[in-house]
């Protein structure tokens, strides 16, 4: 007998098409159990730009569900969470004009300066979309494509996010959600539709942009696919998300709880019931998938960053000491948190006694410092319903890492709890399919699955030296580092 076999509900599936990745796992809608699960590899370009073909996230998507088996062919639900921000541009055919311009491409930095000054400053874009638009934005990268590639955009018969895309692949209609909309930059938070005014701006034509799909409505249904989907025509399909509103669903979260998510990019956010307008633009005031907001702040430099460090020094990851005065700022990508897009990595204080282990632990510190300064700001927006002794909830690839633990437990001074469940992006879109079958909230879903279940690391005294150490040479070396 299967897995499946076993299943006590309906089979749902939930898709992670990532950076790095896509992973698909088959749930069963009663109990939360993974009853089969696949992956496979993307590729993404290196340099100025950071590039990748949306076919091969097909093929990917392709792969991962064919691993999953007969589960896959049983499932009565699926639903996808891709990456933001991600600029997808398909022809007429529906095929990829040119590669997607992916969220961590900053080459569009000067773009979205331009678009802020444009429309009257920062104050007046995050009162109107909830967000300052930077280089992560959509709609920069189209006003860059715009300006350094117009035959691209004359080209263009319709314009999507990395999830729209795959999920289009699935039911052949044009289709987002609010949640991954936000993270465009021509999707109002104040009016919850798009903004013609932007649109005009940029020259996007809106005919271009998908239907947005609302909280618990369908998006379609699997359309006749040549036998490349192992679903059944008709299987119903959720509109899908961004993937931190899909992670958000596959915690199950409840508004004011704290998430710091660790992978490639550093992610830390919060459920609100109140709609965000940061004008500093750290803090994004993206939509969830539910219906609430989800206000969010976002690093370039996490996991990968850190992996550099370690390789440069020929150290594992883990081999990380405690003491020395280096500080590094691991900027290798630029940054997006703080404002820096034409940052690179940053070395400070070295002595003779520094070693690798030490130097190792200080770009851990700087990864660390970002995100919680991030976070404070995230939750200024829901004071009302954050509670500071709570524990963050710790996820992402990095979760499990133990310097990644101890490195957020000395800088938070907040006890730090690492859920059990491993791809929650994946988990929340299966949350959201599930939710399509039985007529439930998502998050209430996840809840009822203990999806965040997992132990509570008790907190330790907040390490204020190194915090104030790592500030006082940002703040010095801010000017140094944009001129870069």
């Amino acid at each position: 007998m299967s897995a499946a076999d076993g299943a006590e509900g309906p089979l749902v599936v939930g898709i992670d098409s990532s950076t790095q990745s896509t992973k698909a796992l088959v749930v069963d809608a009663a109990t939360g159990a993974v009853v089969a699960s696949g992956q496979a590899p993307h590729t993404v370009t290196s340099g100025a730009g950071r590039e990748s073909d949306p076919e091969e996230w097909y093929r990917a998507l392709r792969t991962a569900l064919a691993a999953c088996g007969d589960a896959a062919r049983r499932a009565s639900a699926v639903a996808v969470g891709g990456q933001q921000h991600g600029l997808v541009t398909l022809d007429a055919q529906s095929r990829p004009v040119r590669p997607a311009l992916l969220w961590n491409d900053v080459r569009s930095a000067p773009q979205a300066r331009r678009l802020v000054d444009e429309l009257g400053g920062a104050k007046a874009w995050a009162e109107r979309f909830g967000s300052v638009p930077g280089a992560s934005f959509t709609v920069s990268k189209w006003a860059w494509l715009a300006e350094h590639e117009p035959e691209a955009v004359a080209a263009t018969a319709a314009v999507r996010l990395p999830h729209d895309y795959l999920t289009g692949r699935l039911t052949g209609d044009g289709t987002t959600d609010r949640g991954d909309a936000s993270g465009t930059g021509w999707w109002a938070s104040a009016t919850e539709a798009y903004d013609e005014d932007v649109l005009g701006r940029v020259g996007l034509d809106p005919k271009l942009l998908p239907r947005v799909v609302g909280p618990g409505e369908v998006a379609g249904t699997v359309h006749a696919g040549g036998g490349e989907l192992p679903f059944a025509k008709g299987t119903l399909v959720a509109a899908g998300t961004g993937d931190n509103a899909a992670a958000a669903l596959g915690l199950g979260l409840l508004p004011g709880t704290p998430v710091l998510s660790l992978g490639t990019s550093g992610t830390v956010y919060a459920v609100s019931r109140r709609r965000p307008t940061d004008p500093s633009g750290t803090v994004a005031g993206f939509a969830d998938a539910r219906g609430d907001w989800l206000p969010l702040a976002c690093t370039l430099n996490c996991t990968l960053a850190v992996d550099r460090l370690a390789a440069l020094l020929g150290l594992d990851r883990e081999a990380v000491e405690a003491g020395g005065t280096a500080t590094v700022l691991p900027y290798l990508d630029g940054e997006r948190t703080p404002d820096l897009p034409n940052a690179s990595g940053l070395v400070t204080g070295l002595r003779h006694d520094t070693t690798g282990g030490q130097l190792l632990q200080a770009a851990y510190d700087g990864a660390v410092h970002a995100l919680l300064g991030a976070l404070d700001r995230v939750l200024e927006n829901d004071a009302a319903d954050a509670d500071p002794t709570a524990p963050l909830l710790l996820i992402g690839g990095g979760a499990r890492g133990h310097a990644w633990q101890q490195t957020v437990r000395r800088l938070s001074g907040r006890p730090v709890q690492v859920p059990e469940a491993r791809e929650l992006v994946a988990l929340g879109a299966a949350a959201q399919a599930a939710g399509l079958l039985t007529g439930e909230d998502p998050a209430a879903v996840a809840r009822r699955w203990n999806t965040a279940r997992g132990p509570v690391l008790d907190a330790v005294e907040r390490d204020e030296a190194t915090l104030e150490r790592i500030s006082g040479v940002l703040s010095g070396a801010a000017p140094l580092l944009e001129e870069a």
